[in-house]
Order: structure tokens, then C-alpha cells, then sequence
């Protein structure tokens, strides 16, 4: 798991967000929504003075997603829930004072209330399935959501007046719909949903019930879209959108008024979130391994360089608030909370070790053709095996595709410097996929592609995993003579109902990282290496291969040939005709030069007695 910068470092690019963010910013009088802090002094009109937007993400922190604040200059990144459970996907009152979130605290997936300034919860949705991604109405009297119902995500609307009043479904079919986000207008939400073949920005017309309630606005094929969010005064629209062939993945912005011009791109990134200003955009940049925290103005224009956040989001708003100063109680004990160690390594005593290299040990009960791990990383994989068990209810890492393999065995062609062979990475039984307890989402990250495993969980009551909501990545499609789907090794599947647990997420908070496919993915299924997961110790490939192996084991591979059936004569070039097979007739046959042909050749016949023996001759 990446660590968290210095404090000094910290303060360093903080003050360089608000420089960039907010240095320009100038604001006359204290807007409604803010509810001022003991601290705030009252500051010159003619000088500019610092909105209080509230950064609010959701990010996991050992496994589990916590909600923290931060406020660029004034308040570092600050955990303001804890516990073994996860807090996630939050979104802010009309008015400020509360924010809604999801939560399994109680063992299943509800809706909560956090009051800002007291540091109270209060639980909204008491019911076995899924409920999440709230998001309100301009009125606050009532909340949008994602639930789970009937094999598939739907969008429900909840009366916030009357909690006893039984939910509304505004989707009620078979799709995936999911990640509701209501207009400031009253009228409209929008949500992602894939009854158009793949995952879409759909606008519902509030004022409709009739078949042309809902319009598909991004109308993408080939691209998945997710987390669409309005700007404060619904002038504008953003989503995010990973693009597999055509186009540019990233950051789009919308404009309602002119809802036939395309989306215009404005950056990289994922999870959008708008200013109160609606001017700039804050969003998180995906790496291989690690998220970061950017923002963009409306023109594209970069205003804050990537800033390293400790772990994956899962959530991320920017809305116009205050904290109380101090923090309340309950704040500052979660703020006060250091997160214990997963693992620790433990070495495994053993015999005089040459050269101070390093031994691999047994995994027990482990299957795979060599169920060994470099010693300092099994008890790692031990813990994550553990956890797996505890997330998802089965041992899915009982059986794996490799784990070690020795320098003596041969990989697929592109796989001569794999991890695999310095005994820090395992391979997951990529079999599973097949037998439908595994899928893997497609991650476009640059010019190369990564995968995110998801693990179905034995338990589909709720109280495990959660439901899928981006489309996985078949690789199995390119075999269906279509030459789009050969050419693109594959494609989007349908969102498979049921629970689910990501794995790659849970790897990585043991320090397992995921590999990039191959460059020749397309066209060579192996090469996409979705099932694999490395834990480097910040090695290179060769460095972790000098802890096992001496360095003349690395210079020239000794290449073994295969051996030959039968040992042969080699032929010595020269100007004798080549040999030729003589028909060896029944009783004795006389040897004798064969005179050149001349003329027209003539076939002579064959004996019609026993088949000859053929004895072939070589040039002296």
C-alpha cells in the first residue's frame, strides 16, 4: 500500500493547491450554505478570501473505505469515520448540514445521515440489499439512489419527510442502473445504465412517464461512462468516461443547452467532482497501483499537478461547507486512529544460505505446480488468502495457476522476465472465469491496459460483496467470427447480476500490485495476464532475481535442445548427383552406374514381385 508523504511534504503541495485552486477567488459576502468557524475573521472586501470548499472523499484505508475532509491550506487530510466496515459514496445536503453516504456497518449495505457539526449518524434504509450513491433533490425533501433489486441494480427516490414512506423505483427492468445524480432543476436525474448495450449517461424526464422518459446523452459505443454530477446551477453536466478504441478516456463536460453537441473532453481522470462556483473540476487520476487528486478549469486547463492519495477512492465531492472548529469529539478520535499493520514478514529459519540469497517457502495447502513463495512475502499472501476467505466466503487462492516457477521451466512467449520467476507474484486459476466466479473489468491507463478482478461471494443475501456496476471485459468474445470483437480481443459483457468482491482492491491493501497486459493482448489471450499480482518490496525485475539466483544464472540462459528421434549422417556438398532409391527386387541385384537419359525419359516399369526394399546410397 503506497505511504502517506511527510508532514512537511504535505503542507508543501497544500499550500500549492490553494495557490493554484483558490488564490484568484473573490467573495463579497458569506454564501447561505457556509456556516462560519470561531477563527473566521472578517476580511476586506477588496482582497481576496478563501471559499470554503470541503473536499470530501471516500478512501480505503487496510481494506476498508473511511470517510476523510481536507481544506486546501487551513485542514490536512482528516479521517472523520473509522471502523471495520466501509463508508463510502458521499453526497452533501442542498443546505450543507448533513451528508448522506453509504455504509455496511450493521452487516448490510444502507443509507446513513452524517450531521457536519455534530458528528452524528443516523441510519435511513434498513433493508438486506444493496443501497448506495445517494444523491438529493434541490429541496432536500427527498434522496435518489442505487439499490439492488431483483438481479439488478435500480434507481429508487426516497421521501426524506416521511422515512416510513416505502422508496420509489424510477428504473424497473433488467439493466444495470445505478450512480443517480439529481439536476439542481427539480426535474431531471441522470444515471448510468447499459440498456443501450454498454454503460451510458441516461437522462430521465421526471415530467414524463411515457416510453420517451429516458434519453441516452453520451450515446458512446465502445466507451463505458460512470459518476456523472452537475454543476451547482445545472449549466453543465460531467462524467467520466473510459474509452476502449475511439476517443480519449477521461473527464467530459455537457452543456443541457445545447444537448446535441457532443461532450467535450477536458482532462484525465475519474469520479468528477464540480466546485460550488461550477468553474473548476476536482477528480481523481488513475495510476497502475495508486489514485491522485487533480483539478481542471472548464477549458482544460490543469490546475493542480497529481497529488498521491494514500489509497483507492471511493467517493469524492467538493461542496461549499464548513466544519466546526474544534472538530467534534467523534472526529478526533477517528482522526487520532493509526491504522495497525496487515503483515509483517517473518523469516524462516533455515541452513547456511549462499551468498546471502534468499529461500522460498511452502505454501500450505496450496495448490499450483510449484506452491512456494519468496520468505518475504508469504506471510503477506497468507493474510490476503485470510481476508479473501473472510470478504468473499471461499478459499479462491487454494488453487492457483502459478506461483513460483523456477528458471529452468519456459513461460508463454513474453513472459522471459516475469515475476513469476522471482517468486514475488502468484497467479490467480484464471478457470474460474469460465466456471463464473470470477470476472475482470477492462482499466485503460495510458497506452497500457490493466485489469480489476472481482470475485463472486458464496453468500448472495447482502451481507458480502457488493453488486457489479461497470461491465466486464469478455476476452472470450474475439472468438465469435466478429471482426470487431477479434481485432478489440474482445468485449463488454453484460453487468452479471449477484455479489462480488474486489480482489484487486484487496491486494493492494497487502501490497500486491497488478501487471499490465501485454502489448499483443488482442490478439494473444494469454497475453493479457489479468490474473496476476506482484509485490515488488520496491524491486526491479533483476534485482529480485539476483535474491534467488547468482548473476551468471542471468547472463546467457543455457537454451536446452531437444533430442533428435534418430542420429543421421551429415552429406558432404560435392558434384555427385544426389542419392537415389533403388528398387531392390526379389533374388540378387547388380549395382551399376545409371547412364544420363537422352531424349524423351521413358518410366521403366516396376517388378510385379515383393515390394522392393529400398536401400539408399550415399556420395563417397
Amino acid at each position: 500500500m503506497p505511504t502517506r508523504s511527510s508532514v512537511s511534504f504535505r503542507a508543501l503541495i497544500l499550500l500549492l493547491m490553494s495557490s493554484l485552486l483558490f488564490g484568484c477567488v473573490q467573495n463579497t459576502s458569506t454564501p447561505s450554505a457556509v456556516i462560519p468557524t470561531e477563527s473566521e475573521t472578517p476580511q476586506a472586501t477588496s482582497a481576496p478570501t478563501l471559499a470554503k470548499d470541503l473536499i470530501v472523499l471516500s478512501i480505503e484505508e487496510n481494506g476498508y473505505a473511511h470517510l476523510f475532509v481536507m481544506i486546501p491550506g487551513e485542514l490536512s487530510l482528516t479521517r472523520i469515520t473509522s471502523g471495520d466496515w466501509n463508508d463510502i459514496t458521499p453526497a452533501v445536503s442542498p443546505d450543507g448540514s448533513r451528508i448522506a453516504f453509504a455504509s455496511n456497518r450493521d452487516g448490510f449495505w444502507d443509507l446513513y445521515l452524517l450531521d457536519l457539526q455534530t458528528g452524528g449518524t443516523q441510519q435511513l434504509t434498513n433493508t438486506p440489499q444493496y443501497d448506495s450513491s445517494p444523491t438529493w433533490s434541490p429541496d432536500h425533501a427527498w434522496l435518489a439512489y442505487e439499490t439492488y433489486q431483483d438481479n439488478s441494480l435500480q434507481v429508487a427516490i426516497q421521501s426524506m419527510t416521511n422515512l416510513k414512506q416505502p422508496p420509489v423505483l424510477l428504473t424497473d427492468d433488467s439493466y444495470s442502473n445505478h450512480s443517480p445524480a439529481w439536476a439542481p432543476n427539480g426535474r431531471q436525474i441522470v444515471f448510468i445504465s447499459d440498456r443501450g448495450g454498454d454503460s451510458d449517461v441516461w437522462l430521465a424526464d421526471l415530467n414524463r412517464t411515457d416510453a420517451g422518459r429516458f434519453q441516452d446523452i453520451s450515446n458512446t459505443p465502445q466507451a463505458a461512462e460512470s459518476h456523472p454530477v452537475w454543476s451547482a446551477d445545472g449549466s453543465h453536466l460531467a462524467w467520466a468516461t473510459n474509452a476502449e478504441t475511439t476517443g480519449y478516456s477521461g473527464i467530459y463536460v455537457w452543456d443541457p443547452k445545447q444537448p446535441d453537441r457532443p461532450a467535450q473532453w477536458i482532462g484525465d481522470g475519474d469520479w468528477p467532482a464540480w466546485n460550488s462556483r461550477g468553474d473548476q473540476l476536482i477528480s481523481l487520476v488513475s495510476g497502475p497501483n495508486q489514485e491522485y487528486l487533480t483539478s481542471y478549469s472548464l477549458n482544460g486547463q490543469l490546475l493542480l499537478p497529481p497529488m498521491p492519495l494514500p489509497s483507492y477512492a471511493r467517493g469524492l465531492i467538493w461542496p461549499n461547507i464548513a466544519l466546526p472548529n474544534p472538530l467534534p469529539a467523534s472526529y478526533q478520535q477517528a482522526a487520532a486512529i493509526t491504522p495497525t499493520a496487515l503483515w509483517s514478514p517473518v523469516i524462516t529459519p533455515a541452513a547456511d544460505v549462499p551468498n546471502k540469497r534468499w529461500y522460498l517457502v511452502p505454501l500450505p495447502g496450496v495448490q499450483a505446480p510449484y506452491p512456494q513463495l519468496h520468505d518475504l512475502v508469504d506471510e503477506s499472501f497468507n493474510a490476503l488468502r485470510q481476508r479473501v476467505i473472510s470478504e468473499a466466503g471461499w478459499d479462491a487462492l487454494a488453487s492457483l495457476q502459478n506461483a513460483f516457477v523456477p528458471l529452468t521451466s519456459a513461460l508463454d512467449p513474453g513472459y522471459s522476465e516475469d515475476w513469476l520467476y522471482t517468486g514475488r507474484a502468484f497467479a490467480l486459476n484464471s478457470l474460474m472465469t469460465n466456471a463464473g466466479w470470477m470476472v475482470a473489468v477492462r482499466e485503460d491507463i495510458g497506452n497500457e491496459t490493466y485489469w480489476r478482478l472481482y470475485l463472486r461471494a458464496q453468500k448472495q443475501d447482502g451481507s458480502l460483496g457488493e453488486p457489479l456496476e461497470n461491465s466486464p471485459w469478455d476476452l472470450n468474445a474475439r472468438y465469435e467470427l466478429d471482426p470487431r470483437t477479434y481485432e478489440s480481443g474482445g468485449d463488454y459483457a453484460p453487468v452479471p447480476s449477484g455479489y462480488w468482491v474486489d480482489v484487486t482492491s484487496l491486494a493492494a491493501a497487502y501490497n500486491w500490485e497488478r501487471l499490465p497486459a501485454l502489448p499483443n493482448w488482442r490478439t494473444y489471450y494469454d497475453g493479457a495476464r489479468f490474473t496476476e499480482f506482484v509485490l515488488t518490496g520496491g524491486l526491479d525485475w533483476y534485482s529480485a532475481m539476483l535474491e534467488l539466483y547468482p548473476p551468471d544464472a542471468l547472463v546467457t540462459p543455457t537454451v536446452v535442445l531437444p533430442p533428435t528421434a534418430t542420429p543421421s549422417r551429415t552429406p558432404i556438398p560435392s558434384d555427385t548427383p544426389g542419392p537415389s532409391r533403388t528398387p531392390r527386387p526379389t533374388g540378387s541385384v547388380t549395382l551399376s552406374p545409371t547412364p544420363r537419359p537422352t531424349g524423351t525419359a521413358t518410366s521403366a516399369p516396376l517388378p510385379t514381385s515383393t515390394p522392393p526394399t529400398i536401400i539408399p546410397t550415399f556420395p563417397q
